[in-house]
């Protein structure tokens, strides 16, 4: 049995059956006693530090001098214990084999007395413990009783549970790292959106973004829209996919030698599936490629190499910057105002047929470089093999550089590269997360990493669904035998993006809004307990929507991902099948005499069909970026004189306008019916009040819509 008021969080005492049935002293089953949080916690059962023997005795024995202290080292924010029931019951039943013997007649008396004063004494020390809560907890305007703390799931974390603890501990939030029956307000995933059922709360990884970020699919959605603005999107090198595109990779490099027979180009080639730069290799040749055999195995996208960085104490290195998706609908972007730099460790030069192998000075990848015997590792945030981002922005300043003309030019290519991205996000989380249905919220923390040009232009190399976020590293301290440092520079990045996004996703926020204090002087002791008073300011800069103003242009793809999710059908699914294409076609009445509906089906069965063979998905239909390119030949069709981009922007004007247009003739009928089928007293009324003006709406859009039609 265990002693009152020091049974854990969720576990049923000894002995007991039911989970009802709760320790005395504990509130509700679930809640941690207050004091024994995440601070100074290691492992969930181990006693927080500064808990000696006091902790250990039965409740009526602490002393009463001992309870306002135990409150006043609680966090802000935790769940305050309920008072202590008065134990008026029979006395403890005497264990067997330990029977008193029968008191003396004259000594009755005396013993009768000693226990009614004992009582007396007891009573007298709970109402003072009572009284001493009741002082503290006005004393703290009364907010660790009102507002329960916010509870946080770090059992899947993996990697980034250092960096996460710390933050916790920071924000005195409470940690779960051994999962919890009750619902948490935040899960922390290590992978993917499934390595957990989540049905609510908050969940740091949006389902798909794994796949939407890898190598293939991101070079994929770059192309869209560099069809679409080419200007715009000259951040990221000119990329082929393989082995699909194999011979078009010939071809064009064939012809731009043709054109410039100065131009002797390198070339590096990624695995699609690959991280930590596994398995990536420099070409000066498209015929290389061949020589290296798994290609058809493994498809892989290549780049054309970025040959004159920005160098650095004759080193190249590369950046990796934290973006904070807090939000896909409406879309909302944080970028961390530091980073970290990761250098090569052998000095630069620029490719040739003797140096194309050595990884130590074309790759900037850490997992790679650790293993180079140049490593360093450095405790200052402004030297070693592993730097902070501001630091190479300081040495840029000094230099003369416009640095913030670069962080301009940052932002913007995140903003863009999250607008190419998030229509096939869509698709993938209206399928986890059906529209209607009970579910968590997402956001997620990725990893962007961006080369310098040497004349400081960022090109974007890849963007990471799941950034290491460890804060120590391995030190070999002998042949084989290593052992995990703490890292000062990934400490001071991490923790802080990891903490800041946490305070931003807080759940608590708009309650302790809704439920500040009325008086003046209430707020002000109720903000000096909040733990944001203690905390640095956000490192996290929000980008989108406040430059949306600049980039809401650039959303064309969007707005056809949210034609190809209206038309999808069924809820759950990725891909659209020929009935829902050819209902698209027939709504959005884009066919006439010169493109039949047997060109429509023939249309979606050449695309479908050439999609479905570059996939490895068994599910049958045209997936987005498939109805992409069929969007696209409609809108080349239909306007043949206009640039893609305005194509485009017109045959989304006329599909939205048409859809409009047929949902209000619904609405219409739909009112009609109602009425129809309403008792009324005037026979001859046969709409509602409301349709007349609906039809005059309906008529004057549709003569809007008639400018676009053949």
């Amino acid at each position: 049995m265990e002693v009152a008021g020091m049974g854990r969080a969720e576990t049923e005492p000894t002995g007991m059956g039911m989970a009802a049935v709760e320790p005395a002293g504990l509130g509700t089953v679930g809640i941690e006693p207050a004091g024994t949080g995440t601070a100074g916690m290691g492992i969930a059962g181990i006693e927080p530090e500064g808990m000696g023997t006091a902790g250990m005795e039965p409740a009526g024995m602490v002393p009463p001098e001992m309870e306002p202290a135990r409150e006043a080292e609680e966090p802000p924010g935790s769940p305050a214990l309920p008072a202590e029931p008065a134990q008026d019951g029979p006395p403890a039943a005497v264990p067997p084999g330990q029977g008193a013997l029968p008191a003396a007649p004259g000594r009755e008396r005396e013993q009768e007395r000693g226990r009614r004063g004992a009582d007396a004494q007891g009573s007298t020390g709970r109402a003072a413990r009572g009284r001493a809560r009741r002082a503290s907890s006005r004393r703290s305007g009364g907010e660790s009783a009102r507002r329960p703390g916010v509870t946080v799931d770090s059992s899947k974390a993996k990697t980034s549970l250092e960096a996460l603890k710390i933050s916790l501990r920071q924000l005195r939030w409470k940690e779960f790292p051994l999962g919890r029956r009750l619902p948490c307000d935040i899960y922390w995933h290590g992978v993917s959106f499934h390595d957990n059922n989540i049905f609510s709360g908050q969940v740091n990884k949006f389902p798909g973004m794994t796949e939407t970020v890898r190598k293939i699919t991101l070079s994929r959605a770059m192309r869209t829209m560099q069809n679409l603005f080419p200007v715009e999107y000259d951040f990221y090198p000119r990329s082929w996919i393989l082995p699909e595109e194999l011979a078009l990779f010939v071809e064009e490099v064939r012809m731009m030698k043709d054109n410039d027979p100065s131009w002797k180009p390198t070339f590096i080639v990624k695995p699609d599936g690959g991280c930590q730069g596994d398995g990536i290799y420099l070409i000066k040749d498209p015929g290389d490629i061949r020589l290296m055999g798994s290609i058809q195995s493994r498809p892989a996208v290549v780049q054309e190499y970025i040959c004159k960085p920005l160098l650095m104490d004759k080193l190249k290195f590369d950046i990796r910057l934290y973006v904070l998706l807090k939000s896909l609908e409406p879309l909302e972007i944080y970028i961390a105002k530091d980073g970290l730099s990761r250098f090569c460790t052998e000095p630069y030069q620029e490719p040739t047929l003797k140096n194309l192998h050595q990884v130590f000075m074309h790759l900037t990848n850490y997992s790679l470089n650790i293993h180079s015997g140049n490593f360093i590792h450095s405790d200052s945030v402004n030297t070693g093999s592993k730097r902070t981002f501001s630091s190479i922005l300081c040495r840029l300043s000094s230099r003369g550089a416009d640095v913030k003309k670069l962080w301009s030019d940052i932002i913007s290519l995140v903003i863009k590269t999250i607008i190419a991205l998030t229509p096939e996000l869509k698709v993938y989380y209206q399928s986890d997360i059906p529209a209607g249905k009970p579910g968590p919220t997402c956001f997620q923390i990725l990893g962007f990493d961006i080369l310098l040009k040497k004349n400081l232009k960022p090109m974007l190399l890849e963007v990471n669904a799941n950034p290491s976020m460890r804060i120590e590293h391995e030190q070999e301290l002998s042949p084989g035998v290593f052992e995990n440092v703490p890292s000062p520079v990934d400490e001071e990045v991490k923790v802080a993006v990891i903490r800041d996004t946490l305070r931003l996703v807080d759940p608590q926020k708009k309650k302790r809004k809704d439920t500040q204090c009325q008086s003046l002087e209430q707020a002000r002791e109720a903000s000096q307990e909040l733990p944001e008073a203690a905390l640095p300011s956000l490192c996290l800069k929000q980008v989108f929507p406040k430059y949306a103003s600049e980039f809401s242009y650039l959303r064309l793809v969007d707005r056809v991902a949210a034609l190809f999710i209206r038309f999808l059908g069924v809820k759950g699914t990725t891909k659209l099948g020929p009935t829902g294409f050819r209902t698209f076609i027939r709504n959005c009445r884009l066919s006439n005499s010169n493109f039949s509906m047997a060109a429509v089906d023939i249309l979606y069965i050449d695309i479908t069909r050439r999609w479905n063979s570059m996939g490895i998905e068994k599910e049958s239909g045209m997936c987005l970026q498939a109805f992409v390119e069929a969007f696209f030949c409609l809108a080349r069709r239909k306007y043949k004189s206009l640039p893609l981009h305005e194509q485009v922007s017109a045959l989304i004007e006329c599909c939205e306008c048409r859809l409009a247009a047929l949902h209000r003739k619904r609405l219409v009928w739909g009112c009609g019916i109602a009425e129809r089928r309403r008792p009324c007293r005037a026979r001859g009324l046969r709409l509602a009040p409301a349709a007349p003006a609906l039809l005059n709406r309906t008529a004057t859009k549709r003569s809007d819509c008639r400018n676009h039609r053949n």
